[in-house]
């Protein structure tokens, strides 16, 4: 495994934007709000040739009443355990607080190696003497940097390295299916994950809007390795009018591209709404392999007409997407949640399926000779012959004498006959028509 690098610190001291410095990419929510980022967020990084992975906490708030706060810090409590360092972040410019106490009181009863991090040092080459006053801790030699110009990061990560354990050989591992888990706020993305991996790992509340950002947990199970990727809840765009909102619906949509699988999860109660629709259309488009998901089915009321009538509304609702298979859990109660990685693996390979050409070919000849292809004014469509140039999703282009002639139903007709054939469930499928004209076939 590889060494895990945690950054931790009470609220506003700059942790995310140092995160953000240290892997050079804006993958933290930065604003200047006490308690934006609210859950764990991991990246991987590199210094001298070593990589490791990095996690941005939710400041820790000691002794807090508030709801998310004690959240945040159980978040923050989970990271440290995990962690083989502590960056633990303070700023120069509050100076030492009561707070800062605390949270060095806790570092030190993990036992964890902790490195003192003092951020907002953004002059270069002039110590600001408040600085000293950071040895009160009792964590050692206090690193000057600046989250915002970069100053000091590489000391700090030559201070992490030293505490690193001996690399062993890390193979690559190109077997890990990346699953994205989107819905609408409250749908039970979290305590999906949360089930699956048997640890509070992302904040569960029943307030919209909790978890923020995508967060990423590697699972490993008897039916294969898996990365969860748990995005945060898509609401209307009319009721995005907070910033940090804003960058969760764009966090979401990176989520479904990084991923090989989307689960569309939906709630058993509400059916499938127009802003499920939305969320389901987000990944069809970007041609990820999908399964729909209806969760909180423990919470229904039924008898044995019930699923078959959910099923039809699902279907008629999110018509675009037939391939997609439907299933029913619970993740309160985690039934049906194992079937969820059969399927998962099932539909990864759909998308990833290769078709010859010759299969091809006996398959648009069978066709074309069961319903002949449309004419327009004496002309005939003319389909020479079919490939498959991708994969993630299927991808096939069509060679005829004339685009024009091919209409939509019959693209439709022999998507259906593909499908038929070789399976594909669980994909979208890309069709691409090319003309070239009768002298050149």
């Amino acid at each position: 495994m590889k060494p895990l690098v945690a950054i931790v610190g009470r609220p506003n001291v700059g942790k995310s934007m140092l995160f953000n410095k240290l892997c050079g990419q804006r993958l933290s929510i930065v604003e200047d709000t006490p308690g934006v980022t609210r859950d764990r967020l991991y990246a991987e990084c590199e210094w001298r040739n070593r990589k490791f992975n990095i996690v941005d906490t939710g400041g820790i708030e000691p002794g807090t009443d508030n709801e998310i706060l004690a959240f945040m810090r159980a978040q923050a409590e989970i990271a440290i355990q995990n962690a083989t360092v502590i960056i633990f972040v303070c700023d120069i410019k509050t100076g030492l607080t009561a707070s800062d106490h605390e949270v060095a009181k806790m570092l030190l009863k993990s036992g964890k190696p902790v490195v003192l991090a003092i951020n907002k040092m953004d002059q270069v080459g002039h110590t600001n003497p408040d600085i000293y006053e950071f040895y009160n801790l009792g964590l050692g030699d206090p690193i000057p940097v600046s989250a915002v110009h970069g100053h000091g990061t590489g000391d700090l990560l030559d201070a992490c390295f030293e505490y690193f354990p001996p690399e062993e050989e890390e193979e690559l591992d190109d077997d890990v299916i990346k699953v994205a888990i989107i819905g609408k706020p409250n749908v039970g993305k979290s305590s999906l994950v949360n089930r699956i991996l048997g640890e509070q790992r992302v904040i569960v509340s029943n307030m919209a809007g909790t978890t923020r950002d995508a967060v990423d947990s590697y699972f490993e199970n008897d039916k294969g390795k898996y990365l969860l990727i748990d995005t945060a809840g898509m609401r209307k765009k009319s009721k995005v009018d907070d910033p940090i909102e804003k960058f969760s619906v764009l966090r979401a949509t990176m989520a479904i591209e990084r991923s090989d699988v989307c689960l569309i999860l939906i709630d058993a109660n509400e059916g499938v709404t127009e802003q499920d629709t939305k969320v389901a259309g987000l990944a069809h488009e970007a041609g990820k392999a999908c399964i729909i998901v209806v969760n909180k089915w423990d919470a229904v009321e039924k008898d044995d007409k019930t699923m078959d009538h959910m099923r039809e509304e699902v279907r008629r609702d999110l018509s675009y997407m037939p391939y997609a298979p439907i299933l029913f859990i619970s993740a309160l109660t985690g039934q049906r949640v194992p079937r969820l990685f059969e399927l998962i693996n099932y539909v990864n390979d759909q998308a990833a399926m290769r078709i010859t050409t010759g299969m091809l070919n006996t398959l648009l000849a069978n066709a074309t000779a069961r319903v002949q292809p449309p004419s327009d004014k004496g002309r005939r469509l003319k389909v020479f012959y079919m490939t498959q140039v991708g994969v993630r999703p299927p991808h096939f282009v069509c060679f005829c004498n004339d685009a024009k002639l091919f209409h939509f139903s019959y693209q439709r007709y022999l998507e259906n006959q593909i499908r038929n054939t070789f399976g594909l469930e669980g994909t979208p499928v890309r069709l691409t028509i090319r003309q070239k004209s009768d002298k050149e076939g």
